[in-house]
């Protein structure tokens, strides 16, 4: 069993929880709560599983979702910015929102949107909207984010956050398959010096990082 940490790339990982479908450990280092890779879904399984999902550009429900991240990001956003919708979905309703707003989006996603040429642009803004938890490689996804931003851009991250062992045991967030790392405040406050970003929680899910330089 890995003890390996996907996001600081440490060792020193402790069992965290188990329960009947999956055993979870977390990093000493920068607090990331991880599935053990054994437990991972192959690629197949995953699209099979967000494909399930009913979401649509025309889902109010879903439009009030996303503009907790949507709304805080347009108050932070210079007029025209250009930005990265990042793992999209089949519905890339957070970019409709933002062109709205004035704002030149485009969009990506592995199964949905895989145009690898978004990575051969800088941007001043990137969103990932219940994206993270999803990634098998999040430093590596994370560094390749930030390496697109331009000095000042935006990083916004919307995802739901690990507040204690015990909540974690009944947590809804971790009977969803495809979900494989677990945030909190202290691993975003390790990413933040990690990278050297102006970190910012907006909202008990929202989290801004903001490129210096």
């Amino acid at each position: 069993m890995s003890t390996h940490c996907p996001l600081c790339r440490q060792t020193a990982a402790q069992p965290y929880h188990c329960d009947q479908f999956r055993s979870y450990r977390q990093c000493a280092n920068c607090a990331l709560v991880f599935v053990c890779p054994e437990y991972h879904l192959n690629p197949a399984e995953e699209r099979a599983f967000y494909d399930l999902h009913e979401n649509s550009l025309q889902d109010s429900g879903y439009r009030r979702f996303l503009d907790r991240c949507a709304q805080p990001l347009l108050a932070e956003l210079p007029p025209a910015s250009e930005g990265l919708d990042f793992g999209c979905g089949p519905a890339p309703l957070l970019a409709q929102i933002l062109r709205e707003g004035g704002h030149r989006v485009h969009s990506y996603d592995i199964f949905y949107a895989p145009d690898p040429q978004v990575f051969a642009r800088e941007y001043d803004f990137i969103a990932a909207t219940e994206v993270v938890e999803h990634l098998v490689d999040p430093r590596g996804e994370l560094e390749r984010l930030w390496a697109r931003l331009r000095p000042g851009g935006l990083l916004s991250l919307m995802t739901k956050l690990v507040i204690s062992r015990e909540r974690f045991a009944s947590w809804h967030y971790i009977r969803d398959p495809t979900h494989i790392c677990f945030f909190s405040w202290e691993t975003f406050r390790w990413l933040a010096q990690l990278l050297d970003a102006e970190l910012e929680f907006v909202d008990q899910d929202v989290i801004f990082l903001r490129k210096n330089n």
